[in-house]
């Protein structure tokens, strides 16, 4: 069996080297494809290190601009490449242009399209990366699924066939890295297990509109009289707080620069909760068995919200659900709601049954 699989993010590329590793222990063949969406092989990387990633085999080196112009772009190259490798599958990874221009291409060369991290929704529907995802789920054969969730949004939208919960595969990629987590961000800062909050703010929505970045700063200034908060900053969060001249918020949080993965995953897991808007770190907060407040209208993990173990926050909102969140102690941890860390072999044996 050969499997051409295509990537254009490093989440994208960090998902592919761990099923590449199954499926080279099953004797499959992946041709790694590369769309040069967001050429970013940073070698020094722990990940790149501790999973040997390997270097894709073609560059498709589409580079930035419209979205019409990216998606158009990569289905033009990597048209080439189907037609020049012949694969039996093409593989596919969550929600960007490059997911997108893969599933068009393999689906109109009569090339079945998998699809992983299928089945995830989110509002607004007009969003460039919810646009990507049901159309890619809607042309793809095979969809695996990181949650329940993701299996009945599918239903509802009427895909039943070639459907499968499989768990998340970030997942897998957690627990292989969890023993090397770095706990010495906590001396450093003289952080006390359960006693600080981990906030990271990044997202447009919240950082790009002065007034909206202005009470999220109120809000965490209002916690951080009360607990403290480390504040690993994003550079768009950085440099709008000082556009905005609103560093005298900041006073009483610790601000630092970003951290790694293993540092951050580090001071989650001895943090009392998590105040975020990234997607990633809501799931890897879970994982670590903490709780977190989603400065978000929506979200793609819904799963998370829907069992009350996260929860959504408008700007203004922060300080009382978090209140909320720290005052419920005794919250039953809802266990195995991304599987049990076997995505990757799971999606293998269904790659192998139906091969």
């Amino acid at each position: 069996m050969k499997i051409l699989s295509l990537v254009g993010a490093r989440p994208q590329i960090i998902k592919e080297a761990m099923l590449n590793k199954e499926f080279q222990e099953a004797g499959i063949t992946e041709i790694l494809v590369h769309s040069g969406q967001h050429y970013d092989y940073n070698m020094s990387d722990v990940f790149f290190s501790v999973l040997n990633i390997k270097q894709p085999d073609y560059n498709l080196n589409v580079g930035s601009g419209t979205h019409a112009e990216m998606t158009g772009k990569i289905m033009i190259e990597f048209e080439k490449v189907v037609i020049k490798e012949k694969p039996d599958m093409i593989l596919v990874y969550g929600d960007t242009n490059t997911t997108l221009a893969g599933a068009l291409v393999g689906s109109k060369l009569k090339i079945p399209v998998a699809h992983v991290e299928a089945g995830i929704r989110q509002k607004p529907k007009d969003m460039p990366e919810e646009i990507n995802r049901v159309l890619t789920d809607h042309v793809s054969s095979l969809l695996f699924c990181p949650s329940e969730l993701a299996v009945k949004n599918l239903k509802k939208e009427g895909i039943e066939e070639g459907v499968y919960f499989v768990g998340d595969v970030m997942y897998d990629l957690f627990l292989k890295m969890k023993p090397q987590f770095k706990y010495e961000k906590l001396e450093e800062l003289r952080l006390k297990e359960d006693e600080y909050i981990v906030c990271t703010i990044h997202r447009d929505f919240n950082t790009d509109v002065r007034e909206k970045l202005e009470t999220i700063l109120q809000q965490l200034a209002k916690i951080g009289k009360e607990k403290k908060i480390i504040f690993p900053i994003h550079p768009r969060t950085k440099k709008k707080i000082k556009e905005y001249g609103l560093e005298g918020y900041t006073k009483d949080l610790i601000i630092t620069e970003p951290l790694d993965y293993l540092n951050m995953m580090g001071v989650i897991e001895k943090s009392g909760m998590v105040i975020t808007d990234s997607g990633g770190l809501q799931k890897e907060a879970y994982w670590c068995g903490r709780r977190a407040l989603v400065v978000m209208e929506d979200t793609g993990w819904r799963e998370l919200i829907e069992n009350g173990w996260n929860k959504l926050a408008k700007q203004e909102e922060i300080y009382e659900k978090a209140e909320e969140i720290l005052s419920e102690r005794n919250k039953k941890y809802p266990s195995n709601v991304y599987g049990n860390g076997d995505s990757s072999k799971k999606i293998l044996v269904v790659l192998r049954g139906i091969s």
